[in-house]
């Protein structure tokens, strides 16, 4: 009978500094702000019934070539217009990352919207951060062509081949926004241009995990069906890297 005593006791010896030393907890992750970005607008492509009915009563009438008007000539060439078919509107890019993990690109219509796209980059973000520090960024996102009975919108397409000033750097993917995109651009809700660094998620990046991110305006031009560009527009005077992303289809 005095075994186990003899045993208990010893084990309770045993556990008893374990127990006694002073630990440092870990930080607690920063509480989520609840979600307030709002759904992007949707604009109605209907036109009304009235100008649906003018132009086909437009279309009626005879193509008359108009042989007496002339053309006018710029001496400096034609006018800066990017094509003549695109068409072009502001919206919100963010490009955030771990410093040693891959670096995300989310468009928004503006801070106050949830996320319309999110395209994970096969680029580290500190590689990205020395890029930028260049002063002029160039990345290309190709994907082939689909046939026509399978043809998504351009900025739906899952995969794309990465090109980062000329240099593959493999593969951009894609994906669905998860409840950390949703964290940083809630944070991000009141930036409308800048950069910086976020609290990370410890449990995910240790301790020392810092988040980064650069949000701009970016100019976004429609050349066609297969080809966007996103161009970042700088405060006016502010003398700032360049970034231009392209995606295509060929």
């Amino acid at each position: 009978m005095g075994e186990p005593k003899s045993r208990d006791s010893a084990a309770s010896k045993d556990d008893s500094p374990t127990s006694s030393a002073p630990s440092t907890p870990a930080a607690p992750p920063l509480p989520r702000q609840p979600l307030s970005l709002v759904q992007p607008s949707q604009k109605k492509k209907n036109r009304p019934k009235m100008f649906r009915v003018f132009r086909s009563v437009f279309r009626s009438f005879p193509i008359v070539s108009p042989a007496m008007c002339k053309m006018p000539v710029y001496p400096g060439g034609l006018p800066d217009i990017r094509t003549p078919s695109s068409s072009s509107r502001k919206v919100t890019g963010t490009l955030f990352g771990y410093r040693k993990g891959k670096v995300s690109l989310s468009i928004q219509e503006n801070p106050k919207c949830l996320p319309t796209v999110i395209v994970e980059l096969a680029m580290q973000t500190n590689v990205l951060q020395k890029e930028m520090g260049s002063g002029m960024v160039r990345i290309a996102l190709e994907c082939e062509k689909r046939p026509e009975k399978d043809k998504v919108k351009l900025l739906e397409e899952p995969l794309w081949s990465m090109f980062c000033n000329g240099k593959k750097t493999g593969y951009g993917v894609k994906r669905e926004a998860n409840d950390e995109d949703f964290h940083v651009m809630e944070l991000l809700r009141p930036v409308s241009m800048g950069g910086g660094v976020l609290p990370g998620n410890s449990d995910a990046e240790g301790a020392d995990g810092e988040l980064a991110y650069i949000r701009a305006h970016f100019e976004r031009v429609v050349g066609s069906k297969d080809s966007e560009t996103l161009y970042m527009l700088s405060p006016e005077g502010n003398n700032g890297p360049e970034l231009s992303i392209f995606f295509v289809r060929i």
